[in-house]
């Protein structure tokens, strides 16, 4: 009895009744979600566009620009972190003062074996400049015919018998690879050069199948920047 006063006293809801109104408030608090995300986005906006507004109006500084001896090169790199030796060091420090030095003057040997004639015509080509001296040694290796063909090739070309760099080694060696026969005939060569001309800096040693990667202009032009006694074997 209790129970059905209340149902008719409206002190409770019935089922259908609850089903709707929870429904309702669903949706109600659904089609709200986009509220927090619109004013969000809308106070990002309006901090920009005053920030932007703002920065017109403020005055620079200085319209003029600065000069270039003001600008700070303090970040960048210092060369005296790296380890350089200490005569290539001083010789440059000895050179960093002129302004142009005369191009230096090298002296090559190119050595080569039996069937190496053609090889070494090549890197001569390759290396030859007015300025160098040159030594062409075959090895005991070879036949006299294929040594008497190498000399005939360099007294053949005019510009070799015009400038007179160009020489061939009369005496054959036994050369060893990485043998003390090697050495020999590398410190003989070097006699002759000596003998023949004083006017060189550097000595460089080929072999009949050595090329170039870069030309002789280079070359002369990096050496320039070194003293004439700088030795590179004390830093090979």
């Amino acid at each position: 009895m209790i129970g059905r006063k209340a149902n008719v006293g409206g002190f409770l809801n019935p089922p259908w009744m609850r089903k709707n109104m929870n429904s309702h408030l669903g949706r109600m608090f659904s089609d709200r979600k986009w509220i927090v995300p619109f004013f969000a986005s809308l106070l990002i906006s309006v901090t920009l566009l005053l920030t932007a507004t703002l920065g017109l109006f403020i005055p620079s500084q200085s319209d003029e620009p600065l000069p270039l001896d003001a600008v700070s090169f303090a970040n960048e790199e210092d060369s005296s972190r790296f380890f350089i030796e200490p005569e290539l060091r001083s010789s440059l420090k000895e050179t960093s003062g002129v302004v142009k030095m005369e191009p230096p003057r090298l002296a090559y040997l190119i050595s080569g074996t039996k069937g190496d004639i053609r090889r070494m015509m090549r890197t001569l080509q390759a290396v030859y400049h007015p300025r160098n001296q040159y030594v062409l040694h075959m090895d005991l290796e070879a036949p006299p015919r294929e040594r008497l063909e190498l000399t005939n090739l360099v007294k053949a070309d005019s510009t070799f018998n015009e400038v007179e760099n160009v020489r061939v080694m009369a005496q054959s060696n036994l050369v060893t690879y990485k043998g003390p026969t090697m050495i020999a005939c590398t410190l003989q060569a070097i006699s002759v050069l000596l003998r023949e001309s004083l006017d060189w800096d550097w000595f460089i040693n080929l072999s009949a199948s050595d090329y170039p990667l870069m030309t002789q202009d280079d070359l002369f032009h990096v050496f320039s920047n070194i003293t004439r006694n700088f030795n590179f074997i004390e830093h090979s």
